[in-house]
């Protein structure tokens, strides 16, 4: 019983239902955020992952022209 008084406490479910639109509003502020937060990380990752890709490229003909030399 004591369980759900402590739960209830947290619980608040207001009457006037305007009380909601600042916590969307904020809520779609933190996803539009989110959203393009990762956005951003995925394409600088890929960026990062073609630049590493073209160092590898450079490095295995370093490598192949060093084998050919020898």
């Amino acid at each position: 019983m004591s369980k759900w008084f402590i739960i209830s406490l947290f619980l608040y479910f207001p009457e006037d239902k305007t009380e909601y639109i600042p916590a969307g509003i904020t809520s779609l502020v933190f996803l539009i955020g989110a959203i393009l937060t990762m956005r951003y990380i995925i394409k600088v990752s890929k960026k990062e992952a073609q630049k590493a890709k073209e160092h590898e490229q450079a490095i295995m003909k370093h490598m192949n022209d060093t084998k050919e030399n020898s």
